[in-house]
């Protein structure tokens, strides 16, 4: 578990309960006064699942993960359930038509890679509390379609799941097909399968998932007789509605190979003041009071941006591990001045590059020189012209790899190259840009 410090609540299991209150993570639930009885009785098997439906988990995945997370370090016990057949159908909720089913093969991989994922958060010592890993495949893969009609598909009563809203939504839009009208139903025989093989009593999942999740609750009651729990934390969101994640095209993945963890890092440093509060609960594994304390300072010192950075930190240590926080931290620091760029590796510093406005540019062919430092700080759009270029050199604010510039016709060196192709150029102190030049001369 990378950067991941375990924590064990002090107090009575069920303050889970009033601390997820307070982080604003129950959207909805079924008897949550039943539920803190059942915390407080004894260990609570609980599962949360992850499709894959993607390469990758997202931050969206990650307020599952971490509430899950809370709720082991209550003492209770996660299983991590990936959808290994799901995945090849996929969830109609949040979508407005059908989706594109993947072939098996690409699911399979997606599954092996989403699970070692999910896996990263949880803790799997012995004990009462340690969690689980699972695929719904391992129970779904042989089940006939004879089976799955007597056996399960006789428990839906067809009106109430014309009544879910993800169905309703789809109809209205033009339609659902069968494969996706039924998913609702494989999910809800996950939850029967955990309940009987683990005594899983409580899912948790995404406010979207809702219906899926009280179709688990109402299967469970039909077959067995037992009462069992859900509960659905909310879409994060930004300020003006927007939600964070992949439905909206700018996917803040937590795998390196999908997301630099440079990148990573510099999603969280972006956010404004307004969204903070409202990330610090949900995301920050630290206590309510220093939470409180962070949401003061964002009051009080806004220009500060300390709560963006230390949610950065904490956010990054976790997902990557502490060796990839300090490269991205030093990476941060050399690009304004504060750190050796010449230390720091090729990865890093091209995640850092991707992050600045860069000039791509030939490399020189027959031994010629490189373009002037003041067309290159042109190119890369840190000044409006040429001319301002040459302006910033003579007041002293321009920098090549954060040595000043003094000459207006100074001419970066081969040697200046960063990793044989980057250049880093800064305007100020605050305005960086990049050169990036292809290793093939022209």
């Amino acid at each position: 578990m990378k950067g991941l410090l375990v924590r064990r609540y002090d107090a009575a299991v069920s303050e889970i309960i009033d601390d997820l209150t307070w982080r604003g993570l129950i959207a909805v639930s079924t008897d949550l006064d039943d539920l803190r009885k059942a915390l407080d009785a004894g260990v609570v098997t609980f599962y949360g699942g992850f499709d894959p439906t993607a390469p990758g988990l997202h931050i969206g995945n990650l307020v599952l993960l971490l509430t899950m997370r809370r709720f082991q370090q209550a003492g209770h016990r996660p299983i991590g359930l990936v959808g290994g057949a799901t995945g090849l159908i996929g969830d109609p909720s949040g979508k407005s038509v059908e989706r594109v089913l993947n072939s098996r093969d690409i699911v399979a991989g997606w599954v092996e890679r989403i699970r070692a994922e999910v896996a990263q958060y949880l803790d799997f010592a012995p004990g009462p509390s340690g969690a689980i890993i699972a695929s719904n495949l391992d129970w779904t893969e042989d089940l006939s379609a004879l089976d799955f009609l007597r056996d399960i598909g006789k428990h839906f009563p067809v009106n109430q799941m014309l009544s879910r809203e993800v169905v309703r939504a789809r109809l209205e839009a033009g339609g659902i097909t069968y494969t996706e009208f039924s998913y609702q139903i494989l999910q809800a025989n996950d939850y029967l399968e955990l309940h009987r093989r683990h005594g899983c009593s409580l899912q948790i999942g995404g406010s979207d998932q809702w219906g899926n999740l009280v179709s688990g609750v109402d299967l469970i009651r039909r077959v067995t007789g037992d009462s069992v729990h859900a509960l659905a934390t909310p879409l994060i969101t930004k300020p003006d509605g927007t939600k964070y994640g992949k439905t909206e095209g700018e996917a803040v993945w937590l795998s390196p190979e999908l997301m630099t963890p440079y990148a990573f890092y510099q999603f969280w440093v972006n956010r404004t003041d307004a969204e903070m509060p409202g990330l610090l609960r949900v995301f920050s594994l630290r206590a309510r009071a220093e939470i409180e304390e962070l949401e003061r300072e964002i009051e009080q010192r806004p220009a500060a941006r300390l709560a963006q950075r230390l949610l950065a930190e904490e956010m990054t240590n976790l997902v990557h591990g502490p060796e990839e926080l300090a490269k991205v931290q030093a990476a941060s620091q050399a690009l304004f001045g504060q750190g050796d760029l010449a230390a720091l590796d090729e990865a890093t510093l091209a995640a850092a590059v991707a992050a600045v406005p860069v000039a791509a540019i030939p490399a020189p062919a027959g031994g010629a020189a490189l373009p002037t430092v003041a067309d290159l700080m042109a190119a890369s759009g840190i000044v409006a012209s040429k001319s301002a270029a040459r302006r910033a050199i003579a007041e002293g604010g321009a920098y090549l790899n954060n040595a000043k510039v003094t000459a207006e016709d100074a001419v970066p060196a081969e040697s200046d190259l960063l990793h044989g192709r980057y250049l880093i150029l800064r305007r100020g102190k605050r305005t960086v840009g990049a050169v990036a030049v292809d290793p093939s001369p022209t």
